[in-house]
């Protein structure tokens, strides 16, 4: 593209400057990695955030409605339970009250059965004008005798109608106990029930309320993006015709193998410039490949002759190993032989020892006799 021939003067430097600018500019595009396309579909990426963002402010408005959900149950289970703990308060005061005024222990039915007084509060059957008690002698009292029957029929009728109008009041009050209940707990429904149909339509407008919000939201979200979209196309589109209107005027695409060597170093090459090694270059690598490859072939041969004769030698290590086992095996079994027959003959002078001891030295044995005028003399 270049005069290389031509001296440096003014118009060679502008022309290396201007050609540095545009390199440098081309750098900044291609390592910007926010305006660079590579391989990159961003309309999907940019769908991708779209949708993963409608989605999380989907389950944002989920959970919070949600949330706002659990408040109001949590909210009216709390009403639940604080009426229904008023409720057996009041209910346990009442009984608690009715213990204390109707079922005292002196107006039992069987108290008078079970009276720690009654021995001292007894009084005998027949009682006459003095206050004097008859013994069995004055005969005006008699076991098993009732005098005072009609006195005391009387008495338990008394007592039975007493009975009977109490067990009638407490009946009556039950009753009246039991509507006033009834009545509580009907009112308590209908206010719950209120409260639970309140709950339910300020939870719908809420929900109507945020349904729209996120509506609108979504609108102007959609809106800002689409400006985003069309602003990037924009730029990318650009971007492409100034990077084609470069490709197309700078030396990347020539075929020139000038434009790779280095200006100020001859010896080296400009990376985004080199198109390959040229056919000098190619035969010079394969002749260095072919002398590697000698040179790699006569080592391995002389490896190969060193292991041959490492294996002859240590065939003949083992054979000779072999040989000195074999004469080892020989010495040993020749020793033993020995050893053997020494001992034999050490055998037989000790038998032949211990007969002449026997039958010479050892002749007379011994008594009983003997024994006891032994022991009796060491006695």
């Amino acid at each position: 593209m270049y005069n290389i021939n031509q001296s440096t003067d003014t118009k060679e430097a502008a022309a290396i400057e201007a050609r540095r600018n545009r390199e440098k500019e081309r750098q900044n595009r291609f390592f910007n990695v926010r305006n660079r396309v590579m391989g990159v579909d961003v309309q999907a990426l940019n769908n991708q955030v779209g949708d993963r963002k409608c989605r999380e402010a989907a389950e944002r408005s989920k959970e919070a409605a949600y949330g706002t959900s659990q408040v109001q149950y949590d909210v009216v289970v709390q009403m639940l339970e604080k009426e229904e703990a008023d409720r057996t308060r009041r209910l346990a005061k009442k009984v608690q009250e009715f213990r204390e005024q109707k079922q005292q222990l002196k107006n039992g039915r069987e108290f008078s059965l079970w009276d720690p007084d009654q021995v001292w509060k007894g009084l005998p059957t027949y009682l006459s004008y003095s206050n004097t008690y008859p013994g069995p002698a004055s005969l005006q009292y008699f076991s098993g005798e009732d005098l005072d029957r009609a006195t005391r029929l009387r008495m338990q009728q008394g007592q039975f109608r007493y009975n009977l109008e109490r067990q009638q009041q407490e009946q009556q009050q039950a009753k009246v106990d039991e509507n006033c209940a009834d009545a509580l707990s009907n009112q308590l429904r209908l206010a719950m029930d209120a409260q639970a149909t309140h709950l339910a339509r300020l939870e719908e407008s809420c929900r109507a309320a945020m349904m729209c919000a996120m509506a609108n939201a979504n609108k102007a979200q959609a809106a800002v993006q689409a400006g985003h979209q069309r602003c990037e196309r924009q730029c990318e589109k650009k971007a492409n015709l100034a990077e084609i209107r470069h490709q197309s005027t700078s030396d990347l695409l020539t075929e020139n193998p000038q434009v790779a060597q280095h200006r100020t170093a001859p010896h080296r090459v400009l990376p985004y410039c080199w198109k390959g090694m040229t056919l000098e270059q190619r035969a010079a690598i394969r002749k260095e490949q072919e002398v590697q490859r000698s040179k790699k072939e006569a080592h391995r041969q002389a490896e190969k002759t060193l292991d041959t004769e490492w294996k002859s030698q240590t065939m003949s290590s083992a054979q000779a190993l072999l040989e000195l086992e074999e004469q080892e095996r020989e010495l040993c079994a020749v020793f033993q032989k020995g050893l053997g027959s020494f001992n034999q003959q050490l055998a037989n002078e000790q038998k032949a020892q211990q007969d002449y001891l026997n039958s010479v030295i050892y002749t007379n044995q011994p008594t009983a006799q003997y024994h006891r005028q032994f022991n009796t003399s060491s006695r």
